[in-house]
């Protein structure tokens, strides 16, 4: 499974972005995940298209919605009010299971910076 994420760039405080995820495979479950300079790489959303299931991390519930275009294979993160705390590098990676640990996810996209100007 190759995985390309794309999508980031420089915003201020309280704009949206669409981050794009593109699979070489029609995926079930895929997520997104960011790392900010000097910190952990942290669960963003997930999505597990077949059930209908979506696990959002507490920091962006009501502001990030995670959704699928099952023609293009691709899944995209819409972020809405955004906050200098959101900038970080994101991103998308296909497991098994919709989960908050990275480790258990085997594929892994490049990842896609967004800043967040305040």
């Amino acid at each position: 499974v190759q995985l390309q994420a794309s999508g980031g760039g420089l915003v201020q405080a309280g704009d949206s972005l669409r981050l794009s995820c593109a699979a070489s495979v029609s995926t079930d479950v895929t997520a997104w995940f960011r790392q900010a300079p000097g910190k952990e790489r942290e669960f963003v959303a997930g999505f597990r298209w077949r059930r209908g299931y979506t696990l959002y991390a507490d920091s962006v519930k009501g502001r990030f919605t995670i959704s699928r275009d099952g023609a293009k294979n691709t899944v995209y993160l819409d972020m809405s009010s955004l906050k200098p705390e959101d900038t970080a590098v994101y991103y998308c990676a296909v497991g098994s299971n919709v989960v908050r640990d990275s480790g258990k996810y085997a594929y892994w996209g490049q990842g896609t910076l967004v800043t967040v100007s305040s």
